[in-house]
């Protein structure tokens, strides 16, 4: 005589907990990661009163920051190997635009040497980002709040 059940049967109810426990702490650490990963340059940019453009599409953004170091979309390069890397960039594509953000701090005389490499690179529309006056205002009320 056997009490209990029949002990052959195969247990098929899945336990959820220790998956729910293991997600849980995958989302923290990726929650306190993301921001760290966040990639770019500190740009400083001048102000200007223009609108905003629209756009439907990336573009190439090449970088000047403070230290006159030069980045195609916050990937560094060597000022001498921009026209080359531009080139190979711009080959296989149909839209030749690209935006040039230079730091304010960055020399007049940088950001014409880099504005010629872009040019002699086939670059047939170089746009210049700037501030909007509005958010530059903005900023530096943040900055102040900050200190």
């Amino acid at each position: 005589m056997t009490f209990g059940g029949n002990s052959d049967r195969l247990m098929s109810d899945i336990n959820v907990t220790p998956f729910v426990d293991v997600m849980l702490v995958l989302l923290i650490i990726f929650m306190v990661t993301a921001p760290m990963m966040m990639q770019g340059e500190d740009v400083s940019l001048p102000v200007a009163s223009s609108d905003p453009l629209s756009s439907k599409q990336d573009h190439l953004i090449i970088t000047i920051d403070k230290k006159n170091q030069v980045f195609i979309n916050n990937y560094k390069v060597l000022f001498d190997n921009l026209k080359e890397k531009l080139e190979k960039i711009l080959d296989g594509r149909v839209d030749r635009e690209v935006y040039l953000r230079a730091d304010k701090e960055v020399s007049y005389g940088m950001v014409v040497s880099v504005m010629s490499a872009i040019k002699g690179a086939g670059v047939e529309n170089l746009g210049m980002v700037t501030m909007p006056f509005d958010q530059s205002r903005e900023k530096t009320r943040q900055k102040a709040r900050k200190k």
